[in-house]
């Protein structure tokens, strides 16, 4: 049988087909790889955001409002337009350093509340905890939870649909359904996610670390609102 053409050989290399495809010990030798350049990636990008978070209280940085938004989607753009380049990590600390600084404003806010040091610090162990529970139940059990996607792409949209509406009127009194509903939401994400990596369907460590921090991102900031309701 006459060899693959050389492009298809060099395609393979630099886009290596789901691991679901390719089972066997090559298989789990590069789900093992994005997995740990994951999870690697992903603990320098949240210091990484811990420190700009903690350089913008420094300074007493303004809360950005809607540039918090245009910030996100232009620097999200540019993540997945430089995932498979050399770019990419430097797209991916661009943006998770943006929305840390971006978030340092808010916990500034509610360090000024009376108990605002307990609010952040159990909003922060609480998105700790969470994460490592949800990861540990999905690299566990190893269960496929790709039947979620569905249902969790609707919700996203929705949240969203309803946080840019909350821009152009006051929906505080529903604060803590919406805080909910994202907190659950992100919780089915984080599962959906971990199980796209240990089952293939996604190979790039670049877009699994941008997708697991945006999770964790936005349940670690309903869970101050959530947790500043319930104090006052």
């Amino acid at each position: 049988m006459a060899d693959r053409p050389a492009v298809e050989q060099v395609q393979e290399r630099i886009h290596p087909a789901p691991s679901a495809a390719r089972p066997g010990a090559g298989g789990a030798v590069e789900i093992n790889r994005v997995l740990r350049n994951t999870y690697l990636l992903l603990g320098m990008t949240l210091a990484f955001s811990a420190a700009m978070a903690a350089f913008a209280m420094a300074i007493n940085a303004p809360y950005l409002g809607l540039w918090t938004l245009l910030g996100w989607a232009g620097l999200l753009f540019l993540v997945y337009k430089t995932a498979n380049s050399a770019w990419g990590i430097a797209s991916v600390f661009a943006f998770t350093g943006f929305l840390g600084f971006t978030i340092g404003p808010v916990i500034s806010m509610f360090m000024a509340l009376p108990n605002g040091a307990g609010i952040v610090t159990m909003a922060l162990g609480s998105t700790a905890a969470a994460f490592v529970g949800l990861s540990a139940v999905a690299l566990v059990t190893k269960k496929d939870f790709s039947f979620m996607s569905s249902f969790l792409t609707v919700g996203v949209l929705l949240v969203f649909a309803v946080v840019m509406l909350s821009w152009f009127m006051d929906l505080s009194a529903f604060y803590g359904a919406i805080g909910g509903a994202v907190v659950l939401l992100m919780s089915g994400m984080i599962l959906w996610q971990t199980s796209e990596i240990i089952h293939g369907g996604e190979t790039n460590y670049i877009l699994a670390t941008t997708s697991l921090y945006m999770s964790l991102w936005n349940m670690f900031q309903w869970l101050l609102i959530l947790f500043g309701m319930g104090d006052d």
